[in-house]
């Protein structure tokens, strides 16, 4: 069997930016850290996951985040391929940041980790901020394996967002915030129901048949999700 044949380390000067950017490991877990591992970067791949949007929007949905480093993380960001610049048509005329087919591969990344993080939403701490779409890719966990397709609007008390169930199409937005310009279905619960749903203390259909989730909606989508 073959073997990895351990090259030499170059010796080459490297400004201090440079080795905080790269671990220099021949590892793909080590590469992948490399793109993605600086804080807020993972943060606005999930903000993006709902589609293009402009810089102040993005600011105003990563509170906490200086707009110089938000500045520099996108550039980041873009130089690696994860997200890509355009400018709308008139009468617009915005500069909007969207994901690249790379950016949207980290989709399961984030719903992965939104699942191993969500035992530790026990509790909302007083210096935490929220905004409903936050709760969207958990909730995407428990409406896999529909057999129907679409938009499902999303009510809670924090505000309104809308997720496509049934899997979206290749570098299509997965989730979108407040209501949806044509909804399949319409479900109201709480945050609570939401993230029992994330942490699969409860499934969609228990909720949905102990009155913890309202569906409604007269298409295929909405009877499926209300178990008819």
């Amino acid at each position: 069997m073959s073997r990895l044949r351990r090259m030499p380390r170059q010796q080459q000067p490297a400004t201090r930016s440079a080795r905080r950017r790269s671990y220099d490991q021949f590892c793909a877990t080590a590469r992948s850290l490399d793109s993605v591992g600086d804080r807020w970067t993972l943060l606005i791949v999930r903000e993006l996951l709902a589609g293009p949007r402009r810089y102040t929007d993005l600011h105003a949905d990563l509170p906490g985040v200086s707009t110089d480093v938000l500045a520099s993380r996108l550039k980041d960001m873009e130089q690696g391929g994860l997200v890509t610049r355009r400018r709308l048509p008139p009468p617009a005329a915005a500069s909007v940041y969207e994901l690249t087919e790379r950016g949207h591969g980290l989709l399961p990344v984030l719903a992965a980790l939104a699942e191993w993080g969500a035992p530790a939403l026990a509790e909302r701490r007083p210096t935490d901020a929220v905004r409903a779409h936050w709760f969207a890719l958990p909730l995407l966990r428990s409406l896999d394996g529909l057999t129907h397709a679409g938009v499902v609007e999303v009510h809670l008390d924090e505000g309104e967002f809308h997720v496509r169930a049934g899997g979206a199409p290749t570098g299509a937005a997965v989730y979108g915030d407040g209501p949806a310009a044509r909804a399949d279905a319409r479900i109201a619960l709480d945050v609570e129901v939401c993230l029992a749903l994330g942490r699969g203390e409860l499934t969609f259909a228990e909720a949905v048949k102990d009155g913890r989730i309202e569906v409604s909606g007269d298409g295929p989508l909405a009877a499926e999700l209300r178990g008819e």
